[in-house]
C-alpha cells in the first residue's frame, strides 16, 4: 500500500472458505444465466419464423435476406436449446438452433434440390434473432441480474 499504511489480513481459512463460495455462486448463477439466454433466443428465433408465411406449393413471400416464410411449422418446431453444458468454472455453452435437416441451407443458403438444382439465396433468421436481442441489451442484462444476484448473496 502507498503512504506507508499496512494492511493485516486475519481468518484467512475463512476467507478462503467465503471466496470459494462466491465463486461457486458465481458458476452457478452464470449457468441459470446461460440457459435462461439460450431460451431467449429460442423464442425470439422462432418469432423471427412466423413473421410470414404461405401455403405449400405457392410462392414464398420472403425475399432473400429475409426469415424463410411459414409453411408447416417444421423449421420453427425443431429449434431446440441443448445445454448448458460446463467448459470449465465459470464458463457455460448452450446450443441453440434447428434440427431440421434444411434448416442450415435456409439460414446460410446454397444449393439445394434434386442433383442440386436449386440455388436458395440466404433466408437468415438465426443470426438476425441473436443480434437483435444483443442490439437490446437483453443477453447482457440477464448475465448482470444473475451475478449481482449471486454477489448479493454473500
Amino acid at each position: 500500500m502507498s503512504g506507508g499504511q499496512t494492511v493485516r489480513v486475519t481468518g484467512v481459512a475463512e476467507l478462503n472458505q467465503a471466496l470459494l463460495g462466491m465463486v461457486a455462486s458465481l458458476n452457478t448463477a452464470t449457468r441459470v444465466a446461460t440457459a435462461q439466454a439460450a431460451h431467449l433466443i429460442e423464442r425470439e428465433i422462432k418469432a423471427k419464423l412466423a413473421t410470414s408465411s404461405h401455403p405449400r406449393g405457392t410462392p414464398t413471400p420472403s425475399s432473400p435476406g429475409e426469415p424463410p416464410s411459414l409453411i408447416t411449422g417444421t423449421l420453427r418446431r425443431s429449434i431446440t436449446v441443448k445445454g448448458p453444458t460446463p467448459l470449465k468454472v465459470g464458463r457455460w455453452e448452450a446450443q441453440v438452433g434447428p434440427t431440421a435437416v434444411y434448416g442450415r441451407v435456409q439460414e446460410l443458403g446454397g444449393v439445394t434440390g434434386r442433383g442440386g438444382a436449386t440455388d436458395l439465396p440466404a433466408r437468415p433468421y438465426v443470426q438476425p434473432a441473436f443480434e437483435k436481442l444483443a442490439a437490446t441489451g437483453a443477453l447482457t442484462a440477464l448475465y448482470k441480474s444473475a451475478w449481482r444476484a449471486a454477489m448479493n448473496r454473500h
